[in-house]
């Protein structure tokens, strides 16, 4: 059975991304209002992935450590664990940091960003970093998945 907490991770996870997509949504023709929904935006997109690191990483030592890894790896689509769980571990690692600064730039610049073009583009630019690299991680998270369900059911992937 699927425990609870990958559906938690990854739903909070997703949240993060969506977050980071109305941010830059909000900042593609900015004004004061939407200025202010971006940064609400942009606080609970780091809000949320920090909370899917810590059920990510809490899931990860508790249980996929010990029971879901072994099985992946001994079942027909080894490379699950190999390559995506380990690409995933380590990119997922920059999502906070990113949000952090993506999040820090919006509340530095404020109302400057309807006029300041240069920094309004490195927003965005990081905004869609940010999107692209959580979509990625869900990829990840379904490829790593269907590993485990394939050696569960002794499938060939």
């Amino acid at each position: 059975m699927v425990h609870p907490l990958v559906g938690i991770h990854a739903a909070i996870g997703e949240l993060g991304v969506l977050a980071f997509l109305w941010v830059l949504v909000e900042l593609l023709n900015p004004t004061e209002p939407r200025i202010k929904r971006a940064k609400i935006a942009a606080a609970l997109g780091t809000l949320f992935f920090l909370m899917s690191w810590v059920t990510g990483g809490y899931y990860y030592v508790a249980y996929y450590g010990p029971n879901v890894k072994p099985i992946i790896k001994s079942g027909p689509a080894p490379w699950a664990h190999g390559v995506a769980m380990e690409v995933k571990e380590h990119v997922f690692l920059f999502l906070p940091f990113l949000s952090f600064l993506t999040t820090g730039l919006v509340y530095r610049y404020k109302n400057n960003l309807i006029k300041d073009t240069g920094a309004r583009k490195s927003v965005l630019l990081l905004c869609a970093l940010i999107v692209i690299i959580g979509l990625s991680i869900a990829g990840m998270g379904f490829v790593i998945s269907t590993g485990a369900r394939a050696a569960l059911e002794g499938k060939i992937v």
